[in-house]
């Protein structure tokens, strides 16, 4: 089962800086000001084997009447509604606010499992100033500092306890799953709709192990595969205005319980920010990836130097993982459709591709001898054995004498070595350096 977190609290609690502490990555900006966190930021953390998702949301302010936080209370309560457990912060500095009660209330109404977490306890005395959160009424109050890590470990020993240890539903392992992100309005229902309406076979519902997921089971046309339907089942009266930061929400679920993304974007609009977010998304979780530019009959130029440009521009923004097929479609005239999940099944085969690790040794050995890591302080770096890591996606070790040496350009290096002599079209490759 996917397992959500969600952190939330009225501004400049520390909220950010804890989010880039659990994914180890410096995405979200931290800054004194409150309100600077308005985009969402999504990533990726594990804690004792188990690996959940981070949304790091805007900071909660009841009553008032900018239009900026009306949107992040509105994200807050979208965050509530989606995530497994929510991280509550407060400033240990500052103490108790009005603010801190409205949202500790907001908390228990909802009934979701949370932890409150007093942030900035730097030192013994604002930890043991920390106990004056008991008055907002919560069973126990996590002091720790995000900035030292002071604290995070007992935190997330009870957080992973808290989350889902359920498998994902009984499905047959060897049927590709499918999930169909991106952002609003970009032609994912019709896409859905198209394949699972009148022309399918059979369809088998099953439902999955998380809120308004569910498999569909495709059999036409010589294909074989489920999809993970999350367009389109919730009440809109839940969703309110804050449709993009929804839509994300619910792409956080697909993907980790896909095998391919289907990643639609629209081709009268550039591949902007948020198409990158969810891409970025999908690579983080090892999943593989076919990009469709739906609504290309809109466009009246359709020649191939158009299109050619138009991957390019796309490849440019996805860099370093641009070896992703780019699929021009129109939903709404069917063309293309069954390319594109024919690419899907493809990906979903490279995804699964195993290389003995014979021919891994008696091709990449050579290449890597012609051309060496660069010396580091006269120190040579030598790599005598290379296997595949027995992975659900393509993993690699290479052994060699000082792995500390090797820097990412060689790593990118040996991925495009890697991917010039087999075909891994559309899916993530991981390289590890060990020693021996």
């Amino acid at each position: 089962m996917s397992n959500i977190v969600a952190l939330v609290g009225r501004p400049n609690v520390g909220k950010s800086t804890l989010f880039n502490r659990l994914t180890k990555r410096r995405m979200a900006i931290v800054d004194p000001t409150a309100g600077v966190t308005r985009d969402r930021h999504y990533g990726k953390s594990d804690w004792n084997g188990v690996e959940f998702s981070i949304i790091d949301t805007g900071g909660y302010v009841a009553g008032s009447e900018d239009v900026f936080e009306q949107q992040i209370r509105e994200q807050v309560q979208i965050a509530l509604e989606e995530s497994s457990v929510v991280l509550f912060l407060v400033d240990a500095i500052e103490g108790i606010s009005p603010m801190d009660e409205e949202v500790a209330g907001m908390l228990r109404r909802s009934g979701k499992k949370f932890f409150l977490v007093a942030n900035k306890s730097d030192n013994s005395k604002l930890m043991n100033q920390a106990n004056m959160f008991y008055e907002l009424g919560v069973d126990h109050v996590f002091p720790v500092s995000s900035i030292n890590g002071s604290g995070t470990g007992e935190l997330l020993d009870e957080l992973v306890k808290a989350l889902s240890k359920t498998p994902a539903p009984d499905i047959e392992d060897s049927i590709p799953k499918f999930a169909v992100i991106g952002r609003p309005n970009v032609g994912k229902s019709s896409l859905i709709n198209t394949l699972l309406g009148t022309e399918r076979t059979i369809v088998t519902d099953i439902p999955g192990t998380t809120r308004d997921t569910i498999y569909s089971r495709y059999q036409s046309f010589g294909f074989d595969f489920y999809m993970i339907d999350t367009a389109g089942l919730r009440k809109k009266g839940k969703v309110h205005e804050n449709i993009e930061f929804y839509s994300v929400m619910r792409s956080v679920r697909a993907i980790e319980l896909s095998d391919v993304c289907l990643l639609i974007t629209d081709a009268s609009s550039p591949f902007g920010s948020q198409d990158l977010n969810i891409f970025s998304l999908a690579a983080r979780n090892n999943k593989g990836v076919v990009i469709l530019v739906n609504k290309w009959d809109l466009i009246e130029d359709k020649s191939h130097k158009i299109a050619k440009q138009y991957e390019a521009q796309i490849k440019e923004k996805i860099a370093p993982l641009t070896d992703v097929p780019v699929i021009f479609t129109s939903v709404l005239t069917r063309q293309r459709v069954l390319k594109a999940i024919n690419t899907a099944v493809e990906v979903h085969q490279n995804r699964q591709r195993k290389i003995s690790t014979s021919k891994l040794n008696q091709v990449l050995l050579p290449i890597i001898e012609q051309t060496p890591p660069p010396s580091i302080k006269g120190k040579y770096v030598k790599i005598k054995y290379i296997t595949q890591l027995p992975t659900h996606y393509p993993s690699f070790a290479f052994f060699c004498n000082l792995p500390q040496y090797i820097k990412e350009p060689y790593m990118r290096f040996l991925e495009n070595k890697i991917r010039n002599n087999w075909d891994f079209s559309g899916v993530p490759i991981k390289i590890y350096l060990r020693k021996k």
